[in-house]
């Protein structure tokens, strides 16, 4: 059960310059989509990912770094990580387990 975490990751670039960073967002999600190891959801706030822990670790230092070869000065990166071990822990369980409930 250890291989796998659900992560929440964010990233915040300061001073691009405009309000508007979903360019650099989006570059940061590319490292993402060359992961073929990791399951990611791009949400409104933040990027959800599931994969093994030193992976994750991996692709967030890759994904921290990325702004500043864009020209950005300053970057906060924060990190979630949800490792459960006692049982299997997968970012469509955590939500079917809320809607069941919902539901009922």
């Amino acid at each position: 059960m250890k291989d796998s975490v659900i992560a929440e990751i964010k990233v915040y670039p300061f001073g691009s310059g405009t309000p508007g960073v979903s360019h650099i967002v989006a570059a940061c999600i590319s490292v993402l989509e060359k992961a073929t190891d990791i399951s990611y959801q791009v949400t409104p706030m933040a990027t959800i990912v599931e994969g093994s822990l030193d992976r994750i670790l991996e692709l967030v230092k890759e994904m921290h770094e990325l702004p500043f070869s864009q020209g950005i000065n300053r970057v906060v990166t924060s990190i979630s990580i949800d490792d459960r071990r006692d049982k299997l822990n997968t970012m469509d369980g955590k939500v079917k387990a809320v809607i069941d409930k919902i539901q009922g």
